[in-house]
């Protein structure tokens, strides 16, 4: 689970094998992934503990907050784009959990304070995804820059291929099935489920 999903691994479609005998490029081998793989946590939460309502400092601090805001106790930072750099390469992904080790990190997260975090993993700020680690080339103690981006921001590139938390995963859905070759192929099915039908009714 994460921290602003309960059932996260059923929600991304199975259990996301960080190992490379389990991956399929930037992907898991196994299944594929009903949510966008390419994700990171960062060490704050918006909500309070148990999701009783959200924190006052995120009132305060997130930059978004009265854009997105639509109720109390719903987080507005699942799903945020963020750029990750580490040398000459650049990744992007969606802000998925909340981590490592802090939940309630804003002086890091939106301001220039070191993470709280110190000591567990090489005072690690954040934490990534098997595709963002593979594509930046990471270990565990790597460093790398990051920002909040915008959605119109991110590049093409494989952060946008799957996820129905996905905008741009979702928009290329839309648009096949709204494509007129997709239409004629929901059409002819239908027509054969209908000759079928009546054949069996014949029967």
């Amino acid at each position: 689970m994460s921290s602003w999903d309960m059932r996260w691994v059923n929600s991304f479609g199975g259990y996301d094998d960080p190992k490379s005998s389990g991956r399929d490029g930037f992907r898991p081998k196994k299944f594929e992934p009903t949510q966008n793989p390419f994700y990171i946590a960062l060490p704050y939460n918006d909500i309070k503990g148990g999701g009783v309502g959200t924190k006052p400092s995120a009132r305060a601090m997130v930059p978004w907050f009265k854009k997105k805001f639509y109720r109390n106790g719903r987080t507005i930072l699942k799903g945020r784009w963020l750029a990750i750099r580490r040398g000459d390469k650049v990744c992007y992904a969606q802000w998925e959990d909340v981590g490592p080790f802090e939940t309630d990190d804003w002086q890091y997260v939106f301001g220039d304070s070191k993470p709280k975090n110190q000591v567990k993993n090489s005072a690690a700020g954040l934490d990534v995804s098997p595709a963002v680690r593979d594509y930046l080339d990471f270990n565990t103690k790597a460093s790398c820059d990051w920002r909040f981006v915008d959605e119109d921001e991110v590049p093409d590139g494989p952060w946008k291929n799957w996820g129905t938390n996905n905008p741009f995963a979702k928009s290329k859905l839309t648009d096949r099935a709204n494509s007129t070759e997709y239409q004629r192929i929901v059409k002819l099915k239908e027509m054969r489920d209908s000759y079928i039908g009546q054949m069996a009714m014949k029967r």
